[in-house]
């Protein structure tokens, strides 16, 4: 079957998969057999369903404005600096890795990593080994630059976008680790936009109070919008611990996974909102993401 551009609709999957947070994708991909491994791709958070990124076509592609903009920091605010999140991550009642997610300044920059390593059964019939860094204007919660290691399986790709507000553009670089092909694609930038890990903070920095509703752009080279309603508080129980919560749920409103799917993170209610559970709802189950400790 063949997708865009006729494109094998493997590829196009794939290339989908770049814009999955793969904190949230790549673990679960060796809960199933590989023949899975590509349908699942198509299905994104922070986001994943979050961008609706596809196979980019050569040379110079091209948006519409994003109909909602990011807000910047509240002069108050502190970082979440040098605390890692650390993660299970289950799938039908299986745990099938970690994943963890820390901020660190920069210099005038704030570095959000994150990894997602399989374990167990898992690791023997798809091993997981994913690397993210995103780099962003803690002023304004802008991307400035993403970098990505993936090996999942057989496949092993390193990614690298940057971030040109002056020329509204963003420019990817992709290598295939195994075969050595290149691809570089420029895409139109309509304005401030965050990542898809970096999202997760910046709904972190928000006030979420019940009841209220944010919009805001979402790139991973390509643009998307995604809506968070804060629904209601909680008391959520993970492994670090009992914690009041707010519930918040996230999904695209723009592209082509609009409505496709959708993504809740419970925040916890302090001033701090650390992220202590998200779940994502797939077509063929819903992964899990349970706290167990935050390291400082």
């Amino acid at each position: 079957m063949r997708g865009r551009a006729g494109h094998p609709r493997r590829q196009a999957d794939h290339q989908t998969s770049v814009v999955v947070c793969r904190l949230l994708m790549a673990i679960a991909l060796g809960g199933r057999e590989r023949s899975l491994v590509r349908p699942l791709a198509l299905i994104v958070l922070i986001t994943t369903m979050l961008t609706a990124q596809q196979a980019p076509p050569a040379g110079t592609t091209t948006i519409g404005p994003a109909p909602a903009q990011i807000a910047s920091p509240r002069p108050n605010y502190t970082f979440p600096d040098a605390r890692s999140y650390v993660y299970s991550v289950e799938w039908h009642l299986i745990t099938a890795g970690t994943a963890v997610m820390k901020m660190d300044a920069a210099g005038n920059e704030r570095k959000v990593t994150a990894s997602a390593e399989s374990s167990g059964v898992v690791n023997v019939i798809f091993p997981v080994h994913d690397r993210f860094e995103s780099r962003f204007d803690p002023r304004t919660f802008c991307s400035l630059s993403i970098f990505k290691h993936s090996e999942e399986g057989a496949h092993k790709r390193e990614t690298s976008i940057h971030f040109d507000y002056a020329r509204k553009k963003s420019t990817l670089d992709e290598k295939n680790l195994k075969t050595g092909e290149t691809k570089h694609v420029e895409n139109d930038l309509a304005g401030c936009a965050t990542d898809v890990i970096t999202g997760f903070y910046y709904l972190q920095s928000l006030p979420l109070q019940p009841g209220a509703s944010y919009e805001f752009p979402i790139s991973d080279g390509k643009t998307t919008i995604v809506r968070a309603t804060v629904d209601k508080r909680e008391q959520i129980k993970v492994p670090a611990g009992t914690f009041p919560a707010v519930l918040v749920t996230a999904e695209a409103i723009s592209g082509q996974l609009r409505s496709k799917g959708k993504v809740w993170v419970w925040y916890s209610e302090d001033p701090s909102h650390t992220p202590v559970q998200m779940r994502a709802k797939l077509g063929w189950g819903t992964l899990l993401f349970r706290l167990q400790r935050v390291e400082k």
